[in-house]
């Protein structure tokens, strides 16, 4: 395996600015997750480190190498992307040997055949080998394109939301799998997801990504703990995190030049402390219940556990964990925490 740098990258596309000014450093062995919504410059960050794409300025560096000029052949890196991209005609043995059997590789049938027989088993797939692809389903399809990339042991995988395109319960099952054998191996992976439970589940670090700019490289606590800035608080968690106006509950801000304060819903505690609210909607999702408050002209989502009896309407009175929160200037920048002061 081995480490990856992008060194001042960028990259446009006509009047786009896909990338802008990259810094970005993976350690080898790292699980590094790029997070960010539709056109945050993700994907294009993976064709870059790939060689797919040229940058306009800056350097790529891989295992301490310039690889800027060198075509993606000789980079030695794996790519999986969203699509399964799996030959139709060929068994799942076939598909996955596929990489192993180019001119470049020169393995013989055997070393192939003990590489295919050991990713099968380490993915859950050793007794449809003999499938075709087209008898598989959408799980073991990605688990087939996920081992195409693991049989050819690259310097580096890159990882285009391989699990998007997956049910819930899919992406919750490959997620703890892909982690698993990402540890196992020491392997050295960047990972692109929209999806934030993605990004917290199996990250080392986050890089999350907005307009083709790094907002914030953390690891993933830290990232929800202490967001740079506003639009990496809105990134994480789920409801999304309150911004209420420094105007509205000047009690609360403890020093000058804040604009916002930002309360995350599982800090509003319902039923107590000196707070009043009128009740707008609930929501029920089983073992949590959403609830929307309208306090001082600003709706504040507030998160509880198991059944509260509360309806639309009602008048209810709250407490904050005033330990936990955060204070934002006006240009949406992080100025403390009541918890570090």
């Amino acid at each position: 395996m081995a480490d990856l740098r992008l060194e001042n990258v960028s990259k446009s596309f006509g009047a786009i600015r896909a990338v802008r000014e990259l810094d970005l450093t993976l350690a080898d062995g790292e699980f590094l997750v790029l997070l960010g919504p539709t056109g945050a410059g993700k994907t294009t960050t993976l064709r870059l480190a790939a060689g797919l794409e040229k940058p306009d300025t800056g350097r790529v560096h891989i295992a301490g190498e310039d690889v800027t000029e060198l075509p993606p052949a000789a980079r030695d890196v794996a790519f999986v992307f969203q699509t399964f991209s799996l030959y139709p005609h060929l068994d799942v043995r076939d598909n996955l040997a596929f990489p192993l059997r180019a001119p470049v590789r020169r393995l013989g049938e055997r070393e192939i055949r003990k590489r295919v027989e050991e990713v099968a088993e380490m993915l859950g797939i050793a007794g449809k080998l003999a499938n075709r692809a087209t008898q598989l389903s959408g799980g073991e399809m990605q688990r087939v394109a996920i081992g195409r990339a693991l049989v050819r042991e690259p310097r580096l995988f890159l990882m285009d939301e391989p699990l998007s395109s997956l049910d819930a319960k899919l992406r919750e099952n490959l997620r703890i799998e892909l982690k698993r054998i990402q540890r196992e191996l020491g392997a050295t992976i960047l990972y692109v997801t929209h999806d934030q439970i993605e990004a917290t589940t199996m990250a080392d670090r986050i890089g999350v990504l907005e307009a083709g700019e790094l907002l914030q490289l953390a690891p993933p606590r830290e990232i929800y703990d202490r967001p740079a800035e506003v639009r990496v608080a809105r990134r994480l968690g789920s409801p999304a995190i309150n911004l209420l106006a420094a105007e509205r509950a000047p009690e609360l801000v403890p020093k000058p030049g804040v604009a916002r304060i930002g309360i995350r819903p599982e800090d509003i505690a319902l039923g107590r402390g000196g707070f009043e609210a009128r009740v707008r909607h609930v929501e029920p999702l089983g073992a949590d219940t959403v609830v929307l408050l309208e306090f001082r002209e600003t709706r504040l989502h507030a998160l509880s556990s198991g059944r509260n009896g509360l309806q639309s309407g009602q008048e209810v009175t709250f407490d904050l964990a005033r330990h936990r929160l955060l204070f934002f200037d006006g240009q949406g920048r992080l100025l403390h925490t009541t918890d570090a002061g």
